[in-house]
């Protein structure tokens, strides 16, 4: 389906009323036993809540006191709808999302291109995969696709808010194109990828809404974590009745059901949905899709990162700086053979060095082109050239693919190809060979900039604990210096895509979770195989598919910010897991010595808070235990600020603010709100 997309719109406030008054409905909406079962610890309050409500009108029908039980009954209500409330107003962002996406879509005329070469004007919703179209300059892309013909600049700003035009060219690794987005300049051909409801736009608006959210493996671990704590303390709290009888002290059913529901985690199972769907959240909002929540989470566990030197490491956009000739081979030579060999390179390399030769007055014969073969650059081969019809062989490419191909051709290698080549190597430059025949003729070389800060991220990559591995096709020379300067762990030199493959598999095999970010459909089984596979918006429909993300942004670092937002998906949760279950000290030191006291004088002890009386302690943990959900609203969604730590560090911080922060909290709400409580006369 294509549309015109938009980049999803952010609320201004987490509390905005809009969202706030959805929320409130679909709290109560969510009331219903079917969808609250399927978070077991908020059913147990939910049950607790009518047991005590049919108490309470019991209590009316038979004339009896009923305060205490209504009011116990009403803070379970109001605990269950708060805990709904977290989770509502998580979906409902991602609904406004989901609205603002679709306010954007728009049908879109489209020129099909017939199988005769004819042209048919049809809607866009009328696209399927595998139609060709024609789009020129002014008008919209009406459907993902791929450019299979020209190249074109293009304004991508509905998607990804970047105002820049970025260039796509057929036939390279940026082939890739978005519905809704517009052509600047040129004529293109597009082949679409994708059937009606299957388009980029369409997947955001289901990643947003939720609609169907599918808990991620962590989740689904620390949900069953805490049913069964839930299990635990119900038992628990079930033997207390025969155990008050033998001890003569009376406990009501209404009792010992708020000591159920302040003793199990209801803080974490409240937040605990709205904490994931947060996560995805924040990854939409780096513009990045991803095809699960099971992706975002893994990002944060990743060990390795695999990463490709150019634009992610350095700057990217290397440029061929000059030309070097072995002893006994002419300049002019030189360039005019490295530019016959670049014709059939498309990439920025390639067309770098067609400039510098026509720069520099090369200009090649017209019978060299005429009838002749090229041979076009891929990730494999690293080369390409051209054969020439009076049967010459030129090519230009890696060192070492050269050298073995001129031994091939029964030639020999100068003594001096390896000085020039070690010494642009060892300044950071790649070398590229050119040969004719079986004749080495001299290098070229390329200059690229390693990036300002990329330093000071593996260093905080470093100490996340996570190994950094740069992936380039240089020469080991060149691989080892721009990794040195980079301060990357590791390398992997003259890569192929089986070496990246082959390097994933091994990391796998220690038991390290890896992730890695491609464009290419060379990229694309190495992408499948990663833990976490990063595509490039702007690659080909091949990289896309193999990965479990995609980014609309194309920006290769982004791989970087992914794994953050993961690692602080994992902080959040454990935090406020953490801070949950150090709430449970607090409120047992509140309730267990108010149920027997009376009976046994030597439980006063534990009544460190010195709370007025047992039904004002009861009442005020059952009220904090509610009112701690809202305010840990704003931390589950916004998620626990990050900083990049070693793991022993983070766990020490995790347990001093969060376990001892949670242990503190609890005592001076539950004092204050039983000072308050006699305040208003409550006895």
């Amino acid at each position: 389906m294509t549309s015109q997309a938009a980049k999803p719109a952010q609320p201004k406030s987490i509390f905005d009323p809009a969202l706030v008054q959805a929320a409130v409905r679909d709290s109560f909406l969510k009331l219903d036993p079917r969808s609250m079962v399927k978070n077991p610890v908020m059913f147990v309050v939910e049950v607790g809540t009518v047991v005590t409500l049919l108490i309470t009108v019991s209590s009316i029908i038979n004339g009896q006191p009923f305060g205490y039980e209504l009011a116990i009954t009403v803070l379970l209500l109001f605990t269950v709808l708060f805990a709904n409330f977290a989770e509502a107003l998580a979906e409902a962002r991602g609904k406004a999302q989901a609205a603002s996406l679709r306010s954007a879509r728009s049908d879109t005329k489209a020129r099909r291109v017939k199988d005769n070469g004819d042209v048919e004007v049809v809607s866009s919703l009328a696209l399927q995969k595998g139609d060709r179209v024609k789009v020129a300059a002014g008008e919209m892309i009406p459907g993902d696709g791929e450019i299979i013909q020209g190249v074109a600049t293009i304004d991508e700003s509905a998607i990804t808010g970047e105002s820049a035009p970025v260039v796509r060219e057929s036939g390279t690794d940026h082939s890739g194109v978005t519905g809704g987005t517009k052509v600047l300049s040129d004529e293109i051909i597009i082949e679409i990828t994708n059937n009606p409801g299957e388009s980029f736009l369409d997947r955001m608006i289901k990643l947003v809404e939720g609609a169907n959210r599918q808990k991620t493996p962590n989740e689904i671990a620390l949900s069953i974590l805490l049913s069964a704590l839930t299990l635990i303390f119900l038992i628990v709290v079930a033997t207390l009745l025969p155990i008050a009888g033998f001890v003569n002290a009376t406990v009501s059913i209404t009792t010992l059901v708020a000591l159920l529901v302040c003793l199990i985690p209801t803080t974490i199972g409240g937040l605990l949905p709205a904490i994931g769907i947060a996560g995805m959240d924040r990854a939409l909002k780096a513009n990045v899709i991803a095809k699960s929540g099971k992706a975002v989470e893994v990002a944060g566990d990743i060990d390795t990162l695999l990463l490709d030197k150019t634009g992610t490491i350095t700057i990217g956009n290397r440029q061929a700086t000059s030309f070097k000739a072995v002893k006994g081979v002419d300049d002019k030579r030189l360039r005019e053979m490295a530019h016959a060999a670049s014709l059939a390179d498309p990439t920025p390399e390639g067309k770098s060095i067609v400039a510098l030769a026509e720069d520099g007055g090369s200009s090649l014969p017209t019978n060299l082109r005429d009838g002749a073969t090229f041979i076009e650059f891929t990730a494999k081969t690293r080369m390409s050239g051209i054969d020439t019809a009076d049967g010459r062989k030129i090519r230009k490419g890696a060192s070492d693919r050269i050298t073995a191909w001129v031994k091939e051709q029964g030639g020999s290698i100068p003594n001096d190809l390896e000085v020039i080549v070690n010494d642009i190597a060892r300044k950071g430059g790649t070398p590229l060979v050119v040969a004719e025949g079986n004749n080495v003729l001299g290098v070229v070389a390329l200059s690229d900039i390693v990036k300002t800060g990329i330093q000071q991220r593996f260093a905080q990559l470093r100490k996340m604990g996570l190994r950094t591995v740069m992936i380039t096709g240089d020469n080991p020379l060149t691989a080892a210096a721009i990794a040195k300067e980079a301060g990357a762990d590791d390398y992997l030199a003259e890569a192929t895509p089986e070496d990246k493959l082959r390097m994933i598999r091994e990391e796998q095999d220690k038991g390290k979770l890896v992730a890695m970010m491609g464009d290419g459909t060379n990229d694309a089984p190495a992408l499948a195989q990663a833990d976490v596979g990063l595509a490039m918006n702007s690659g080909t429909q091949a990289a896309k598919e193999a990965g479990n993300m995609v980014d609309l942004d194309s920006d290769p670092t982004k791989l970087l910010e992914v794994v953050e937002i993961g690692k602080q998906l994992l902080i959040t949760r454990g935090s406020l897991t953490t801070f949950s279950i150090a709430n449970d000290v607090a409120k047992y030191f509140a309730i267990i010595p108010a149920l027997f006291a009376g009976s046994l004088p030597a439980l006063g002890v534990l009544n460190v808070m010195a709370l007025t009386s047992p039904t004002t302690a009861i009442l005020s943990a059952v009220i904090f235990n509610a009112i701690i959900i809202p305010v840990l609203i704003p931390v589950a969604l916004r998620g626990v600020k990050y900083t990049p730590k070693s793991a022993d560090a983070m766990l020490s911080s995790n347990l001093l603010i969060y376990g001892l922060g949670g242990i503190i909290a609890p005592f001076i709400g539950i004092k204050l709100i039983d000072l308050l409580l006699t305040v208003v006369g409550v006895r």
